[in-house]
């Protein structure tokens, strides 16, 4: 069972961990619960039905099938902040990490075939920030509301 702990966060804002096992059967409740919260703060549209529930599950995805090789004993982190202007992710496993910028790119002929390399590149396109850890464990995604988008 997936377990819910709410933080302590700034005035006006969500802020909540949740802990999973590594088992994929997690994935979609944990996306429901987090798209529910993110309703409450007036999220709707294409931007929370596709780029968040879609980088949640890719996300949640490499953790444990990739990070966590679906150890059930080893479990997956989801950090959450959300507030009027965006949606702030950090997902962590307990694997040994990698290096995203090593990955083939799963658009080349060469790859198509190729099981790795999808999950990150959907982030990519879909989050407006995307930052992994030195270790490679951890990524921490960030979507802004439309109107806030920033300048790129």
């Amino acid at each position: 069972m997936y377990r819910v702990t709410e933080q302590d966060g700034r005035e006006g804002a969500a802020h909540f961990v949740v802990e999973l096992p590594s088992e994929v059967r997690w994935i979609e409740p944990v996306v429901d619960y987090v798209l529910g919260r993110a309703e409450a703060f007036a999220y709707a549209g294409p931007r929370l039905t596709l780029n968040l529930r879609v980088g949640i599950i890719e996300a949640l995805a490499n953790a444990i099938i990739c990070g966590n090789a679906e150890d059930p004993r080893k479990r997956v982190r989801l950090e959450v902040t959300i507030d009027a202007q965006r949606v702030e992710l950090e997902v962590s496993d307990e694997g040994p990490g990698f290096s995203p910028d090593q990955l083939p790119d799963p658009t080349a002929p060469e790859n198509l075939g190729r099981p790795c390399g999808r999950g990150v590149y959907l982030l990519r396109r879909l989050m407006d920030e995307l930052r992994y850890n030195e270790r490679g464990n951890a990524v921490r995604m960030v979507l802004y509301r439309e109107a806030a988008l920033p300048v790129r």
